[in-house]
């Protein structure tokens, strides 16, 4: 990436002592929150970089496309390391700030500043672009509120950024980024009311939107492409129209409670009722990844850790 309009290589002292050293304004990793704190600084009259994951070298803590926020007074969130590395990245961000330049920077291995390690011995370098309107990232941010998947196209060499068609996973494409989005994960949960409850209580903590009232309707949310399907009940018929629904629809989970012996019956309901063996092989049973449960609590964590393990590996 030598090509790229403007490299620096540099962590940037303080220029004075009269100005504030980058500290954590949001603490948050979540990728629509570090784009509502640009979108806010901005709305405040404040200056503000978009910091982007683009490259890894070795290993590294964040995915591609991770991201911080950097506000010229300093207030940064977001992460692209583990922590130890956003001080410098913020402080290089509050230059480009001054120089009204967008700008990469390579930290770690690959990098020249040996006094800068990250402890998991990798390399990273990151896109700096210094934010000139954010009607584009307002737009970006009605689109997974619509939950429509999108794309950020980053340019290096006009220093823009475009929302673009969703293209799967966040990477280079023609020397220009792409950052993908995906809407919040949807949880619809049916089934008894202890179970149900509890695994609301810990898909809320982690920011997922819970829904349990039922099967859809015309007047409840969809089952989209971005919808986990829970179902917790101990009675196949009081079942059958949360699972059909999930059936008719593209949910990138479906998992159901009960037995080997359970899924048997439920299997052979759903052959009955037309559904063919591709698509009952769309449900996990049991569902969780603990196997057998005795209690709503466990229960809970195991359904939430198979919904977010299904949720990365998604394509």
């Amino acid at each position: 990436m030598d090509e790229f309009a403007q490299k620096s290589d540099r962590p940037t002292e303080l220029q004075n002592s009269g100005i504030t050293a980058p500290r954590m304004g949001l603490v948050t990793d979540d990728e629509i929150e570090v784009l509502k704190f640009a979108v806010d600084a901005w709305g405040s009259g404040l200056g503000c970089c978009l910091v982007t994951l683009v490259e890894t070298r070795g290993g590294a803590p964040r995915a591609l496309g991770a991201q911080m926020a950097v506000r010229e007074d300093s207030l940064y969130c977001g992460f692209v390391s583990g922590g130890c590395t956003e001080a410098a990245i913020a402080a290089e961000a509050r230059e480009a700030l001054k120089s009204g330049a967008d700008r990469f920077f390579r930290l770690g291995d690959g990098s020249k500043f040996f006094d800068i390690v990250l402890p998991c011995g990798g390399g990273i370098e990151v896109s700096i672009h210094v934010l000139r309107e954010v009607e584009t990232l307002s737009a970006l941010l009605a689109n997974i509120e619509r939950r429509v998947r999108s794309c950020l196209f980053y340019d290096p060499d006009e220093q823009a950024l475009r929302t673009y068609p969703f293209s799967g996973q966040s990477s280079w494409e023609d020397g220009r980024f792409l950052r993908a989005y995906r809407p919040r994960p949807r949880i619809w949960l049916s089934g008894g009311i202890v179970e149900t409850t509890v695994a609301a209580r810990v898909a809320t903590a982690v920011r997922y939107q819970v829904h349990h009232d039922g099967a859809p309707t015309p007047q409840t949310p969809a089952i989209d492409q971005d919808t986990a399907v829970v179902i917790l009940h101990h009675d196949l018929e009081k079942e059958i129209p949360m699972l059909r629904s999930a059936l008719d629809a593209r949910p990138f989970y479906i998992g159901a409670l009960g037995s080997k012996r359970t899924h048997e019956r439920r299997s052979e309901a759903l052959r009955e009722l037309g559904y063919q063996e591709t698509d009952i092989a769309r449900i996990k049973a049991p569902i969780g990844i603990f196997g057998k449960t005795r209690d709503s609590h466990s229960l809970a964590l195991s359904v939430l850790a198979d919904i977010a393990k299904a949720r990365e590996t998604e394509p």
